[in-house]
């Protein structure tokens, strides 16, 4: 369901059916995609868990407006959507960036707090240029991908398999990701790689999780431990999955893992909402 108090961005929200927590829940997502990959698992499993479940479409993704300038969006433009969209919750969110979205999150960071956040499979704060030298050398079909994608170009359903899962997909969900897939700001791409790198010491003031995947191609397991290094954290890298934890077929997996770490950053206002129940 669209929130009812912003009718410009999307947002997906999935609510409990008894009363929620009081802390919700915003996820982010990342580049070439949009909200719409946090309702396949996330969003629901959140909600029966407790939590307002909403995930952002970024400006030019998904159906928020945009996306004929898309290349004139940056990074900066991304952190004032999750700026707007805090002002319309009842209460701040935790925070879930995923890739992108996990860079995004950081850069909000440095200018306002959080009750909690989660980088799943994030750019580091050091930048993206590793990951693409990385991927250039590993996996150069890919790169090509999603180079042609930036140019609105399609990308091969074998590109998104190899790109997004090392666990079993349906083709149904392949094809899903591919009609929905979309280009991606070059300003943004360039602003990830050298013009607007994260400030650790100001991110770090918020409580972060860091999760990988050992067999994600796009943001290797070693660049989210150093960015879990970086902040003073350790990281969660999961055996067997790829850079799509929330689309795999093990995502309960990473969503256990952030529901319970989330728990235990909020423990107090768990155990008043328990007792009022």
């Amino acid at each position: 369901m669209a929130h009812p108090k912003n009718n410009t961005l999307e947002i997906i929200s999935r609510l409990p059916k008894e009363k929620a927590y009081p802390t919700p829940l915003l996820f982010i997502h990342g580049a070439f995609t949009a909200a719409w990959c946090w309702d396949e698992h996330f969003l629901p499993f959140f909600a029966q868990a407790g939590y307002a479940a909403h995930a952002l479409s970024l400006s030019g993704h998904g159906a928020s407006p945009g996306r004929e300038r898309l290349d004139t969006f940056s990074i900066d433009n991304y952190v004032d959507d999750i700026s707007r969209v805090v002002a319309t919750l009842p209460a701040p969110p935790v925070l879930i960036g995923h890739s992108m979205g996990g860079f995004v999150v950081q850069k909000y960071l440095e200018k306002h707090t959080a009750p909690a956040a989660v980088l799943m499979c994030s750019v580091p704060p050091q930048g993206l240029l590793a990951s693409a030298i990385g991927m250039m050398f590993s996996k150069p079909a890919l790169m090509k991908d999603l180079n042609g994608m930036l140019t609105g170009g399609k990308v091969a359903l074998e590109s998104l398999r190899d790109g997004l899962f090392a666990q079993p997909v349906s083709l149904d969900l392949l094809q899903k990701f591919a009609k929905n897939a979309q280009p991606e700001s070059h300003r943004a791409l360039w602003d990830m790689s050298l013009f607007c790198l994260p400030r650790p010491q100001l991110v770090s003031r918020t409580p972060l999780l860091v999760q990988g995947a050992e067999l994600d191609h796009l943001i290797a397991a070693s660049l989210v431990e150093m960015t879990a290094r970086t902040y003073g954290t350790e990281s969660h890298i999961f055996s067997g999955m790829g850079h799509g934890l929330m689309l795999e077929r093990d995502w309960i997996k990473p969503a256990q893992n952030l529901l319970d770490w989330i728990n235990t950053q909020l423990p107090e206002e768990k155990i008043r909402h328990d007792y009022h129940l």
